[in-house]
């Protein structure tokens, strides 16, 4: 099979197409016939070496839609020939033409109705159901508050804030990069949107000094000293990421004592490996979410496996807006 792989760490260069075995499952596992893979910062963490203890060489990939091909002994639920989507988060692999995963973090398609393109449904397993949890389950959102979310045109941004409405928030505003990016961000669920170097002083502007309940912030950096200061006491700040690749914020915690306020992390990937059903669960909710019409998964480039390397340029550079999938499957000519 053709297999997308990181055979060293470096640029987007170095990522090279590659033949290898086909996977086979183990008893609790299936192997998929991948169609489409998700683009990640994730993976662009992969290959520029930002994952402790990363294997070489390493195939990325950590989300993919496509039909199941062979089932594990002990797998119940799944047959071949099925629709899917699946996390492929714990081992990756997704950017290959096979790719075998845990059968818990595979999701039939037919359960959340025809109406879900493959396309979509290989975008939706990480950012959605990162949204999902981040939103209900890490920040506790109540119905009425106002969450501040940092890059809200990118895959998981465009995510956040259509999911915070659809949970009951009460105002949504997202942070972005650029001036072309505030337009697409307002059509995904935002009520406000500004501009990264502005956002404190409007941000207090628009809650008339009150601050705001919930932050999520995958920037990190000065971005995230700022949004601590926005925080309202009892509000919540998670952190997904640090995209800036600014050096660590420190935090006093007795800071967060006589402040009343919080700090809490998430990462999908160890949460999929220690924690596997209730990943699981929250990405049936987040399937039916986009099924249903209250998340648009909005996929804004598609493009060839061999392609891989322009689209980790373009989340590098920033230019990217809601999310680029590769298509993988067997129409792909060797490149």
């Amino acid at each position: 099979m053709r297999a997308m792989m990181i055979p060293q760490f470096g640029d987007a260069k170095v990522l090279t197409v590659t033949r290898l075995e086909v996977p086979a499952p183990g008893p609790a596992e299936v192997t998929i016939d991948v169609a489409y893979a998700g683009v990640n910062y994730a993976e662009v963490l992969f290959r520029k070496g930002g994952v402790p203890n990363l294997p070489l060489p390493f195939v990325p990939g950590i989300e993919v839609s496509g039909t199941i091909r062979e089932v594990g002994e002990k797998v119940t639920g799944l047959s071949p020939g099925q629709r899917v989507a699946a996390l492929t988060i714990v081992g990756g692999g997704g950017y290959a033409e096979v790719v075998k995963v845990p059968a818990e973090l595979v999701f039939p398609l037919d359960e959340a109705g025809s109406q879900v393109s493959m396309e979509s449904a290989a975008a939706f397993p990480s950012n959605v159901t990162t949204a999902y949890m981040i939103v209900s389950q890490v920040s506790r959102m109540h119905h009425g508050e106002t969450v501040l979310v940092h890059a809200a045109a990118g895959g998981v941004g465009s995510a956040i804030g259509q999911v915070a409405k659809a949970l009951g928030a009460g105002l949504v505003i997202g942070t972005v990069g650029s001036p072309d990016k505030v337009d697409y961000a307002k059509g995904l669920g935002y009520d406000e949107v500004y501009l990264r170097e502005d956002f404190e002083k409007l941000v207090s502007e628009r809650t008339g000094a009150q601050g705001v309940d919930v932050v999520v912030d995958p920037v990190g950096g000065l971005m995230r000293e700022a949004s601590m200061r926005l925080l309202k006491p009892l509000g919540r700040l998670v952190a997904m990421g640090n995209a800036s690749d600014a050096k660590d914020v420190k935090q006093s915690i007795n800071e967060l004592w006589f402040t009343s306020k919080t700090v809490s992390g998430f990462n999908l990937q160890l949460l999929s490996m220690t924690a596997p059903q209730l990943v699981a669960e929250s990405a049936r909710k987040a399937l039916a979410l986009v099924a249903s019409g209250k998340v648009k998964v909005d996929v804004t480039g598609i493009m060839p496996l061999h392609e891989a390397g322009e689209a980790h340029r373009q989340i590098e550079d920033r230019k990217s807006t809601g999310k680029l999938v590769l298509e993988v499957g067997s129409r792909q000519s060797d490149r």
